[in-house]
């Protein structure tokens, strides 16, 4: 029974990968207005930072939900300084 699940897991294994490309990315900042984030995806973007947004908000009801901006690993601290100076 054991090299059944062990061949099974080996399949599975092969199929799903074992990191995807989402790990090497941080969420830097989350709003449920989408103007705000559309104007904070412009200024990390203006100082040369790659970011992409995930909309989680609800299609029917917007109160639900947010915006949320990730960036990657590495650029995440130069990324938090923009965030928190814009809103001092």
């Amino acid at each position: 029974m054991k090299k059944v699940w062990k061949k099974i897991r080996e399949k599975i294994q092969k199929i799903f990968p074992q990191q995807t490309e989402f790990e090497d990315y941080q969420m830097v900042y989350s709003t449920s207005e989408s103007h705000l984030a559309e104007l904070m995806k412009a200024k990390l973007r203006a100082d040369g930072i790659f970011v992409f947004s995930i909309n989680k908000q609800d299609s029917s009801y917007n109160n639900f939900g947010g915006i949320e901006l990730y960036v990657k690993k590495e650029e995440l601290v130069r990324a938090k300084y923009i965030v928190n100076k814009e809103h001092e």
